[in-house]
């Protein structure tokens, strides 16, 4: 698939914070700074949050006004990194998808990502209220990155358009969770579970992979 040459990029909106009493920027990127350094060297099971207040040089009060529970700050920790990830116009989707892999596999290279991620998702296990937090807080965020794509496809012709009935709406949707699941969970399988590299020859045969289903699975839809 030749590709196409990108277009302007286009600023990506960040998603929303909470609403209520503004609070301290500085002071939460400190909190969530503070707390991935814990993690890494202290590990999920002694971690608390005095030590994480101690490291951020707050009170111990102000985290607990932003997070009723070390379980919540974690989450929000490791949600703040893959906020991180973006989708650039590479000009075509089979480009899109190369960039977006090798970002992700190198955000999942840092210590402080593959630390917390593997100590909440381990946490989840029996934890229903976590595993909540973690779709709402993280997966259900990132997926913003395969609408966007997705979308685009669409305007370039790669990919069919979407009816504008519910009946489409719906498939769309089934679409973007496939999608997602089958990206993220062979980059952090290959990644964190089997410590194989994603480098770009993984990452162009994977995405080769993709597409070939991709486009029978859009169909089917």
């Amino acid at each position: 698939m030749q590709c196409s040459s990108p277009g302007p990029r286009k600023g990506r909106a960040r998603p929303t914070g909470r609403t209520g009493r503004p609070r301290s920027a500085e002071a939460d990127a400190a909190i969530l700074d503070a707390t991935r350094a814990a993690l890494v060297e202290l590990g999920w099971g002694k971690l608390t949050m005095g030590d994480v207040a101690a490291r951020a040089k707050v009170a111990k009060t102000t985290l607990y006004r932003r997070w009723a529970s070390k379980n919540e700050l974690v989450v929000d920790a490791v949600a703040v990194l893959f906020d991180e990830l973006e989708l650039p116009d590479r000009g075509c989707l089979k480009d899109d998808i190369e960039g977006v892999v090798l970002q992700f596999a190198a955000l999942l290279a840092r210590p402080e990502t593959k630390t917390a991620l593997m100590a909440v998702v381990a946490e989840s296990t029996t934890d229903d209220a976590l595993r909540n937090r973690i779709r709402s807080a993280v997966v259900d965020r990132q997926k913003r990155l395969v609408v966007q794509g997705r979308e685009r496809a669409q305007r370039r012709g790669e990919l069919p358009k979407d009816t504008g009935d519910p009946e489409g709406a719906a498939a769309a949707a089934r679409s973007v969770d496939m999608i997602f699941d089958v990206i993220a969970g062979a980059v952090v399988h290959r990644a964190l579970v089997s410590g194989e590299p994603v480098d770009a020859a993984w990452a162009a045969r994977f995405t080769t992979l993709l597409l070939g289903g991709l486009g029978s699975l859009e169909r089917e839809d």
